[in-house]
C-alpha cells in the first residue's frame, strides 16, 4: 500500500510563489512516475505535471508550462511542484498521484493518490 502526503498549500497574492511537497511511503517509491493534478469544485481533475522515476523527464500542461517545475527527490521519497508566477486561475485544490505510465494525463491511470492541499490565489 501507498501512501501520499501534500504539503506546502496555502494563500498567496497573483504573482507569488508556492512549493507544494508530496512525502511517499509503502511501495518503492523511486520505482514509479509521479504527478500533480489539480481540481475545482464542479469541474473535473485536471492534469498539471508529470515526471519520470528517474526525474530525467518531465511534462506540463500548457496552462502552467514555464511558471511551475516538478522535480523529485528518490533518497527523501518526495516529489515537489514549485509553482511561480502564479495566477488566480490557478487556485485548486491540487494532488500528487502515483502511475506505472509516465506522463499520462489521465487520472484513471494513477494507481495512488493524496489527500489534496488547498492553493488559492488572490487578485
Amino acid at each position: 500500500q501507498v501512501q501520499l502526503v501534500e504539503s506546502g498549500g496555502g494563500l498567496v497574492q497573483a504573482g507569488g510563489s508556492l512549493r507544494l511537497s508530496c512525502a511517499a511511503s509503502g511501495r518503492t517509491f523511486s520505482r514509479y512516475a509521479m504527478g500533480w493534478f489539480r481540481q475545482v469544485p464542479g469541474k473535473e481533475r485536471e492534469f498539471v505535471a508529470a515526471i519520470i522515476w528517474s526525474g530525467g523527464s518531465t511534462r506540463y500542461a500548457d496552462s502552467v508550462k514555464g511558471r511551475f517545475t516538478i522535480s523529485r527527490d528518490n533518497a527523501k521519497n518526495t516529489v515537489y511542484l514549485q509553482m511561480n508566477s502564479l495566477k488566480p486561475e490557478d487556485t485548486a485544490v491540487y494532488y500528487c498521484a502515483q502511475s506505472k505510465v509516465y506522463g499520462s494525463t489521465v487520472p484513471s491511470d494513477y494507481n495512488y493518490w493524496g489527500q489534496g492541499t488547498q492553493v488559492t490565489v488572490s487578485s
